[in-house]
């Protein structure tokens, strides 16, 4: 155990830029079993050793380990618990848990056996933490942490400190809200690079490499996270990676399941199955008309998650209609209930129509427009960038 109490040390001492997350106000980190939720390269590995730092420093009762270490192979996770317990450790940090064959079980025994420990573990969005576990039913917490907001992004970028912002009162204070923003930083001047590369935390130090980054992570999400929760035969992974570029070539994507069967394949309750995985693994969003959102039911519409997504896979068809939808969907999806209307329109917790479009776009039939290159608004015409603010 030395060596691994050594490497904690040596990672909280080593010089990294700390990424204020919002997600760590909202984890009540009292809770015996909490697991964080997501995509390669979205921080979490980041986001539990800033916790460290900032909560225990150099307190001997905290511990983070990563089982994608090999001294695992050997170890079970409830003997070194147990071990790390009796020494008097009180919380553990397990990083990549799905890593380790039978982990349910290991936290499971843990959780029944070692009252005193906490435990914070992170694992890929596809992991079936909850649903289809019995063996943590009822017992863990669960979080995501998702990419980068706009306001997360611009607050990294200009070193300011801008709130999060709720979204009725978006709805009714926009102008004096976006006012005070604009009179200290140009959001319209950050909001294309947000786009193509903010999203992802790893733009802090990979720099012109992000989108290699980016693709790289894809792919190992494809090849290694998907086949493996999913049970899914490593010579079908073209026709998954198939599937995901003929969305990101024509977003927003009104899916035919008959063509695209046919595109890749294989039937279409296999094409129904991989829309669903890929929505799992944070990939693509998938939209429908009547709130129905039965994974065997077609969703009407198939959007990318977010926009460096559009950029990586197919930059060639990254148009400002679909970035300005990707984007909106996107942003007010991570707090808000979004349903698709039409063309460019959508429907925001069942009560607010929107239409996202240009400047010159106007709302329609008494409700509300998002409107693109505008620094600030009137009326029901409110600025675009702004609903980056929603978290």
């Amino acid at each position: 155990m030395d060596f691994l109490v050594q490497h904690h040390h040596f990672l909280l001492e080593s010089a990294t830029e700390s990424l204020y997350r919002r997600l760590s106000e909202q984890i009540d980190w009292n809770e015996r079993l909490i697991c964080i939720k997501g995509f390669r390269g979205v921080g979490k590995t980041t986001f539990l050793l800033d916790h460290i730092r900032q909560n225990y420093k150099s307190d001997k009762s905290a511990l983070y380990i990563n089982l994608n270490n090999l001294y695992f192979t050997r170890r079970r996770i409830f003997s070194f618990a147990d071990e790390f317990s009796k020494l008097g450790g009180k919380v553990l940090f397990l990083d990549q848990v799905n890593k380790f064959p039978g982990w349910p079980a290991e936290l499971r025994k843990c959780y029944e056996e070692i009252p005193g420990l906490r435990i914070v573990f992170t694992t890929s969005p596809v992991s079936k933490v909850r649903e289809g576990n019995p063996e943590l039913n009822g017992m863990v917490k669960l979080y995501h942490l998702e990419g980068l907001s706009f306001r997360e992004f611009l607050n990294y970028r200009t070193g300011e400190h801008f709130p999060v912002l709720g979204f009725e009162e978006v709805l009714r204070d926009h102008v004096s809200l976006a006012q005070a923003i604009v009179a200290k930083v140009k959001p319209l001047a950050w909001f294309g690079d947000y786009l193509n590369h903010g999203f992802y935390p790893y733009f802090i130090d990979k720099g012109d490499f992000f989108t290699d980054s980016l693709l790289k992570n894809i792919n190992l999400a494809l090849e290694i996270d998907i086949p493996y929760i999913n049970q899914v035969d490593l010579k079908y992974l073209p026709n998954l990676k198939k599937l995901l570029y003929i969305i990101a070539s024509d977003t927003p994507f009104a899916p035919n399941v008959s063509r695209l069967s046919s595109a890749i394949q294989t039937s279409r309750a296999t094409v129904m199955n991989y829309l669903q995985y890929l929505k799992d693994a944070r990939l693509i969003q998938l939209l429908y008309s009547n709130g129905d959102e039965d994974q065997m039911k077609k969703p009407v519409k198939v959007f990318l998650n977010n926009t460096n997504l559009l950029h990586a896979i197919a930059p060639d068809r990254a148009t400002n209609a679909s970035l300005r939808q990707t984007f909106f969907l996107n942003q007010a999806g991570m707090m808000h209930h979004v349903k698709y209307l039409s063309e460019g329109e959508f429907l925001v917790d069942g009560e607010h129509p929107f239409v996202v479009g240009g400047r010159k776009a106007e709302p329609a039939n008494g409700g509300f427009c998002a409107a693109d290159m505008i620094e600030t608004g009137e009326g029901n015409k409110i600025p675009l960038w702004l609903f980056g603010f929603l978290y």
